[in-house]
């Protein structure tokens, strides 16, 4: 049987680096993120890749990215917009299994408030109104996933536990 992604889909600050990377560790895999691999494609950080090219080019290679990948036994973070797209849907389900982190609103903009992060698109003055629109633009889509794991204030330990039981009864 051919291994598959474990693709972490959530908004952003649901902790899908964080918690994928621990993730990988302990399943002994190895871990990817599609933000880190299009910092290396364009050399710059992802608020540069949104100001120099906008959301649309970026968008356009998180897509190139998925499909660039063939299935394997890793752990895939992804940045929050990808599921935006049908076509990433596509690729997604054939890398392997998707991972809802689905973690409340309010807990989010916690989150990110204490973040030192920037993310280009809560660059504004109104930043939590502009979070809301983008998580009530979104929640449906992320709810698509195989998996979705309903989060609070778990630590990071028992987070990776709740993913590891999830990812057991799909195998």
């Amino acid at each position: 049987m051919i291994e598959r992604y474990w693709i972490l889909l959530g908004m952003m600050g649901s902790g899908k680096s964080t918690v994928g990377r621990e993730l990988a560790r302990r399943h002994d895999r190895p871990f990817e993120d599609t933000d880190e691999i299009l910092r290396q494609r364009f050399g710059r950080s992802i608020g540069g890749v949104f100001s120099v090219y906008g959301e649309e080019a970026f968008r356009d290679h998180e897509t190139s990215i998925l499909k660039s990948l063939t299935p394997k036994g890793a752990v895939l973070a992804t940045g929050g917009g990808i599921v935006l797209r049908a076509a990433n849907w596509a690729e997604m389900s054939r890398l392997g299994t998707s991972i809802f982190m689905d973690v409340q609103p309010e807990k989010l903009k916690v989150r990110l408030l204490k973040s030192r992060r920037r993310r280009p698109l809560l660059e504004s003055e109104d930043w939590e109104s502009t979070f809301d629109q983008i998580y009530s633009e979104r929640i449906d889509i992320y709810r698509k996933a195989d998996i979705r794991i309903c989060l609070d204030d778990e630590d990071l330990d028992v987070t990776v536990e709740l993913l590891g039981k999830a990812l057991e009864q799909v195998r």
